[in-house]
């Protein structure tokens, strides 16, 4: 599962075409916010963590029935559906296409577009960006998303193996994100609604920051960039940032590379003050967007080898 999930990843990216699960959860998770932004009995405090747990609930029973139902055709069926649903919680080969997309019009001399792009890409405002301001936020994101949307899913989807539920496992995971970059926004309107969705990605992502910090510093010693120097910015800069668990992919990419990333952006017409992460030993390049999804890469490939390695031994 795991093995034809990532390779399903490398080659087909996520078609516009093809029916997505997050897309779907999305939807739900709109909809359930809706509801209970009309309910007047209900905070909005409140009413987050009861859209953090129905929109779990919801999504979990939904796989077990989906899964369910397929074994009913056989076990290879199941297979088959559980492999689909694997692959599409994977987003590196997105995230690098989204990225590229950015470097690519960065060569040009319509810095408007590359603005554009990247709107897609992160929820701060791009519209006063400039080159290096936008070299930095795709950078901060492919960092940022090596967690969230390659390292993290894999990881719990080991746990799940390891359980008896990989699939549920995984889309918890994917559920509590998906909450956590809609709502998880310390910014009105969200400040209260997404309290608990926030909280809860923050739970979730500890571990997998920390683990996959560590990961992207060996990748990055693998491709020949300065270990040394990723891992002291990665030990010094890992608290700098509001979230407890953004700094550490960011720093070790930071360190590894020689820039400097962080800062202060601005989020919904709010400015949102951040300390900066790693040195600035050079000017930041779109070649480092490039770099970093090299890092995402080899970081995907070492957890990829490291999870079929404990299943092996497990077993």
């Amino acid at each position: 599962m795991l093995v034809l999930a990532v390779a399903l990843d490398f080659i087909l990216g996520d078609p516009h075409s093809w029916p997505h699960p997050i897309v779907f959860i999305g939807r739900m998770i709109g909809r359930y916010e809706q509801l209970i932004r009309k309910q007047t009995w209900l905070s909005l405090r409140a009413g987050g963590f009861l859209l953090a747990g129905l929109s779990v609930v919801t999504v979990v029973t939904v796989i077990s029935l989906v899964l369910s139902a397929a074994g009913l055709a056989g076990k290879w069926a199941e297979f088959g559906v559980s492999v689909y649903l694997i692959y599409t919680s994977l987003a590196a080969r997105c995230l690098r296409d989204e990225a590229m997309k950015v470097y690519n019009s960065l060569g040009g001399s319509d810095i408007a577009e590359s603005r554009s792009l990247l709107s897609y890409l992160v929820g701060r405002d791009t519209k006063s960006l400039d080159g290096k301001g936008v070299t930095r936020a795709v950078v901060e994101t492919v960092a940022e998303n090596t967690i969230d949307g390659v390292l993290a899913p894999m990881l719990y989807l080991l746990v799940g193996f390891l359980i008896g539920f990989p699939v549920q496992a995984v889309f918890i995971y994917k559920t509590v994100n998906t909450l956590d970059s809609m709502v998880g926004y310390i910014q009105e309107p969200y400040r209260e609604i997404g309290f608990a969705s926030a909280k809860l990605d923050d739970a979730l992502n500890f571990m997998p920051a920390r683990i996959g910090g560590a990961i992207m510093l060996l990748s990055g010693l693998l491709l020949g960039y300065d270990f040394k120097r990723g891992a002291r910015t990665l030990i010094r800069d890992r608290r700098n940032h509001k979230s407890p668990n953004c700094a550490y992919p960011e720093a070790a990419v930071a360190g590894l590379l020689g820039i400097r990333l962080g800062g202060t952006n601005t989020y919904f017409g709010q400015t949102l003050v951040k300390p900066t992460i790693g040195d600035a030993e050079r000017e930041i390049e779109p070649e480092d967007i490039k770099r970093t999804c090299a890092i995402m890469y080899a970081s995907q490939a070492i957890v990829s080898a490291l999870c079929i390695a404990v299943l092996i031994f497990v077993k």
